[in-house]
């Protein structure tokens, strides 16, 4: 009892902090959210899916501070792609660095500005059914709370990617942003994240993907060292449709991801990827829920992390096959290289399958760098940090190979090249 007081105090600790009101086209599902929070509290590492990670900065009340980070010359990720740019500092949207939002080829609007329109129907709505069977407070936090984010609605193919680009100008902001992604029958769009948000940041992406539709997710968590992350998505997809997703994260001291997936028409496809790297006081965790719920779907779950000086990876994956979900095709893979022995791995992968007529795998390995190949390239004349680089790169090209668009991949690759070159040991 006292364990659950102490999530509840802690809720309502940081609904006040966050002055929560409940007014305008959203009010609704904020108070649902807010309401769902009250009942259920804010998480605490001796919750069953917080185990591995310690919630506590994500949740207190008092704001936290995370230095701010120089990149120097480097050039912004995504820059020589043709896309629309939106951007969020410290998790208010910037008009005045954005570009013309018309220019997409899609209905986009603002979530702090919009009047009653399509939204409505579907704010909150992902985020709620992906509260069960697993309770995920911090989304709820992020419904009741979020006051900015975009509406996307995605009726044929899109002109260009949009991307969302969030700066971190604050040593002490605390972002809340909540985005919805509706794709009606056939269309298509790429949605691009890249930057680090804020010293705290709290996102949900939640994605309607339509019988047909495709969506394509390509997002890299910014460098800054200090910063703190909790996002979620939340996707429903229906009958031969696509969802991809792909997440790159270097540095970062905590980073929680959530993927919350449901395949509810026949033949829908759903991957989701990452790539993290990590270097000293870094704690990375992917806990990703994958429900099969119609015939012939697919989903892959590719997570690989290279972790040294006392770095900390974390996967917690699920499958869940539904009664008649028959003919599915799971695969979950999440595998680390820990480059010395101070940094660790923690995994907790999970099938559950109440169909017959399925296949469905899972594994999950940690390892060192193979003595053997790098003898190899040492042999011919590599040169040893050379060498290592190119089988840490090696190591993760299965979860960069579930980038479709190969500039973007290579763009990945050059950027983890450059993280293992400063990172040299």
């Amino acid at each position: 009892m006292a364990v659950l007081q102490a999530k509840l105090d802690a809720a309502e600790a940081r609904l006040a902090a966050l002055d929560v009101a409940h007014a305008g086209w959203s009010a609704a599902a904020r108070k649902d959210a807010a309401t769902r929070l009250r009942a259920m509290g804010l998480p605490v590492k001796r919750d069953e899916y917080w185990r591995y990670t310690d919630p506590t900065s994500l949740t207190v009340a008092a704001p936290v501070t995370a230095a701010l980070f120089d990149a120097g010359d480097e050039a912004p990720l995504f820059n020589g792609i043709d896309r629309v740019r939106l951007v969020f500092v410290d998790g208010v949207f910037d008009p005045t660095q954005s570009d013309d939002p018309t220019t997409a080829g899609v209905e986009l609007l603002s979530a702090s500005t919009a009047d009653i329109h399509w939204a409505q129907g579907l704010y909150g709505v992902l985020e709620a059914r992906g509260q069960t069977p697993v309770a995920r407070p911090l989304a709820a936090l992020n419904t009741a709370a979020a006051t900015e984010g975009v509406l996307i609605r995605v009726t044929g193919k899109a002109d260009k990617p949009i991307n969302l680009i969030y700066l971190h100008k604050s040593e002490h902001s605390d972002a809340i942003l909540h985005h919805v992604v509706k794709l009606e029958e056939g269309a298509e769009l790429t949605l691009l994240e890249n930057g680090p948000g804020a010293a705290r940041f709290n996102k949900v992406l939640e994605v309607d993907v339509a019988d047909g539709a495709r969506f394509h997710h390509i997002r890299a968590q910014g460098r800054d060292h200090e910063r703190r992350a909790a996002t979620h998505i939340f996707a429903r997809l229906g009958a031969k449709s696509l969802f991809k997703s792909f997440t790159l994260t270097a540095n970062g001291v905590l980073t929680r991801n959530e993927a919350v997936l449901e395949l509810t028409g026949d033949d829908a496809v759903a991957h989701v990827a990452g790539a993290a790297v990590g270097d000293g006081n870094f704690h990375h965790d992917d806990t990703v829920f994958v429900t099969h719920a119609a015939e012939r779907c697919e989903s892959r779950q590719v997570f690989k992390k290279v972790l040294k000086n006392g770095a900390v990876g974390v996967f917690q994956g699920k499958i869940l096959v539904k009664p008649g979900a028959q003919k599915t095709d799971g695969y979950q893979i999440s595998q680390s290289l820990l480059l010395d022995e101070d940094s660790q791995f923690l995994a907790k992968p999970e099938l559950e399958i109440y169909a017959d007529d399925v296949k469905c795998s899972h594994g999950s390995t940690s390892g060192a760098i193979d003595e053997t190949a790098l003898y190899y390239l040492r042999s011919r004349g590599v040169p040893l940090r050379q060498a290592q680089s190119l089988l840490v790169l090696a190591f993760l090209a299965e979860a960069i190979s579930e980038i479709e668009d190969e500039a973007i991949a290579e763009d990945i690759r050059a950027r983890l090249e450059g993280w293992l070159a400063r990172h040299d040991r």
